[in-house]
């Protein structure tokens, strides 16, 4: 891997000239010191690469449905875990142990996955995700509102930082592949090698639509030039350079989307019930050593500041001290028994110490671990010497004034965290917040009250909170662990960005538009039948039509049913449900909602089935659900009931032989007024069996 680290663009793998590949940059093992790739972009034609993802990628990734793509994303998945072997071998240079690559390779893995399902199961099987209500803007029902995502037009262009190569582009670039927007990731250089390797795998498995994903090993300086109205860059760095690229026109006046996120002074709080000997105070430093030695501390999400009660300061110490020495092994991934690795690169290595000077310059106190070189676990017959690695052991700072500003500003972005105590609850939230935004910050509590009282202060200036005590502390993730269904991204210093969060990061790489029109008009643009608009009542009942037969708008009407009294009473009794509004008429002629006695509105439901269904075997094969169902007006006994039930939406499953019809079901009396409305879910078979 010692010569010059490829790009894939243009759907072609590109190396420089001899000329360029002699002022590349050098890339080293992070332990041993040894060449491991060298990096240049020299004679990229970067423009072009970006309007291969516009043009070839949009045009391939725009005849696929979110659920096609979705399947796309399951099979990368299962592609990148067949070779996983081959990265973690590589993940090995860049000074990750088998569990740092873990978080990262499998991590990334586990986000395709679950865009893949997240995709399937709550996104439509088309190319328009509808968001929310319709709303009527008129009297009669012939003009409505509604939202539409459709996705942008450009490129996502990622710029990943070092520590998490695979995790990192994954995590950015399965949202996007999701809303059908191409991809241009740009790694780390100190990393890239890793980058370019879980690409390769995903090129060669022939999944991957051409022009929706290219990789670019090394600079781009004039990266933001080329970029325009429907891009979108999605950055992941620090505060300083995000400042930068934010200034740049095609971002202020350009349209060009940018999320950022950024440093975190991430804070994790004891609480005042988690003293020495309890579950919460064991949970605490188990995470704190944890959260300080993996990816040896070059975690965005890491503990940067231990924020704990004064009187328990000098305990957090001594378990802290105790579990880095019982636990913590320093040296090459490769050798037997280690369970850290060195930073990144010695650049790295020298920045965190660095950082370390600005803390004891600001107040802080070494009370654990050294900056002086440490003592090295070294792998027989890696070459090179240890000496050359960027090795820095674990160090935790004690600051006796909780108010210095390096405390809460200067990130030491390797293996160290500060501690600090408080007096109260209240201070507590305080330090939390002069962190000025941050991506997550962890409780230890197994108290409802401290635990309220610190979220309703602290939420607001995190992007995520996760609350520890002995009832989770085995099956939770994590202070450091970002999930691709929860939000991964913060207010203030952190960005104010969120690259995950489910749906919603697929819903970034696309515009949410108003349309209006008539109901005809917004059932063609969305898919999903709307009220007003046309429908195909009688002839052969739906419930008889497989998935393939059946089209938007086909319509049961049903006969109408009289309910009385004696109706009431005997649903009643049946279910035990003796609410005195349908049993008591002095006190339901009492209530302002009801003339006297009325019927059950589950016993209008069920009467509603059996008005519309189709008893007989058939491509339906199952009632999957009810949602939206609201009761709008009472029915009497006298009273009688009709109902129309309408092909709303039909989403077929990508890997089923069936997939699922939401019907719109109108209850109305015998007036034409609306009794109840909800939505039906049934799962139908694509074809009729044969007979």
């Amino acid at each position: 891997m010692t010569e010059i680290l490829p790009s894939y663009v243009n759907g072609a793998w590109w190396t420089p000239d001899a000329t360029a590949a002699a002022t590349a940059n050098e890339v080293r093992d992070a332990s041993t010191g040894e060449l491991v790739a060298r990096v240049s972009t020299e004679g990229l034609d970067l423009g072009a690469a970006l309007e291969h993802a516009r043009t070839v990628g949009q045009a391939s990734l725009g005849e696929l449905t979110f659920h096609q793509r979705a399947v796309l994303l399951k099979q990368m998945a299962l592609a990148l875990t067949e070779r996983k072997a081959e990265l973690y071998e590589v993940s090995a240079r860049t000074g990750a142990t088998k569990q740092d690559s873990w978080v990262d390779i499998d991590g990334g893995i586990g986000v395709l996955f679950t865009y893949s399902s997240k995709g399937r199961r709550e996104m439509p099987n088309s190319k328009v995700y509808v968001d929310g209500a319709v709303e009527n803007l008129s009297k009669d029902g012939s003009f409505l509102g509604r939202h539409i995502y459709t996705r942008l037009p450009g490129v996502a262009v990622q710029i990943n930082a070092f520590n998490f190569p695979v995790w990192g582009s994954l995590e950015k670039f399965a949202p996007a592949f999701l809303a059908g927007v191409p991809t241009l990731v740009k790694p780390a250089t100190p990393t890239g090698y890793l980058a370019e390797a879980f690409v390769r795998i995903l090129i060669e498995s022939g999944l991957v639509p051409e022009g929706s994903l290219q990789l670019v090993s090394g600079s781009v300086p004039d990266l933001f030039d080329h970029l325009r109205l429907g891009d979108l860059v999605a950055f992941t760095g620090s505060a300083s350079t995000a400042e930068k690229l934010r200034r740049h026109p095609s971002v202020q006046t350009g349209g060009v989307r940018f999320t950022v996120e950024t440093d975190s002074i991430n804070a994790s709080v004891l609480g005042t019930d988690a003293v020495e000997g309890t579950p919460e105070f064991d949970a605490y430093v188990k995470q704190l050593v944890a959260e300080m030695t993996s990816k040896a501390g070059q975690k965005c999400t890491a503990i940067r500041r231990a924020i704990v009660p004064a009187a328990s300061v000098d305990s957090v110490i001594d378990a802290v001290r105790a579990r880095i020495a019982e636990r913590v092994v320093l040296g090459d991934p490769r050798a037997d028994g280690v369970t850290m690795g060195p930073l990144a690169s010695l650049t790295q290595r020298d920045e965190v110490l660095r950082q370390v000077g600005k803390l004891t310059a600001g107040g802080g106190e070494l009370v654990i671990g050294s900056t002086d070189a440490p003592s090295v676990r070294r792998s027989e017959g890696s070459g090179g010497e240890t000496s050359d690695g960027a090795f820095v052991a674990p160090m935790l700072l004690r600051f006796a004034d909780a108010s210095s500003s390096a405390l809460h500003e200067v990130e030491a972005f390797g293996p160290v965290s500060s501690i600090v105590g408080y007096d109260s609850i209240a201070e507590a939230v305080a330090l939390v917040a002069r962190g000025g935004g941050s991506l997550v910050t962890s409780v230890a509590t197994h108290d409802p009250a401290v635990a309220v009282e610190l979220a309703g202060g602290i939420a607001a200036y995190n992007g995520r909170v996760l609350f520890l005590d002995r009832d989770d502390a085995r099956s939770s993730t994590g202070h450091g662990s970002p999930l691709p269904n929860l939000v991964h991204g913060g207010p203030g210093r952190a960005g104010g960005g969120e690259e995950l969060g489910g749906i919603r990061a697929v819903l970034h790489h696309m515009q949410r538009t108003a349309v209006q029109g008539s109901p005809e008009m917004l059932t063609a643009l969305t898919g999903v039948w709307h009220t007003g608009s046309a429908s195909q009542p009688g002839g052969v009942h739906p419930f008889r039509k497989s998935l393939a037969e059946l089209k938007i708008g086909d319509q049961v009407v049903s006969g109408s049913r009289e309910v009385t009294l004696d109706d009431i009473e005997t649903f009643a009794a049946f279910t035990g449900d003796t609410f005195y509004a349908h049993m008591d008429e002095a006190a339901a002629s009492a209530n302002p909602f009801f003339p006297g006695r009325v019927a059950h509105g589950y016993l209008l439901v069920s009467w509603a089935a059996g008005l519309f269904v189709d008893a007989a075997p058939g491509p339906v094969l199952a009632n999957s659900g009810l949602e939206n169902l609201r009761f709008v007006t009472p029915v009497s006994p006298g009273d009688s009931i009709r109902v129309e039930l309408t092909a709303k939406q039909i989403t077929p499953r990508e890997t089923d032989e069936y997939g699922e019809v939401r019907w719109d079901a109108v209850l109305k009396n015998q007036n034409d007024e609306l009794v109840a409305s909800y939505d039906v879910l049934t799962l139908v078979a694509k074809e009729l069996a044969p007979a």
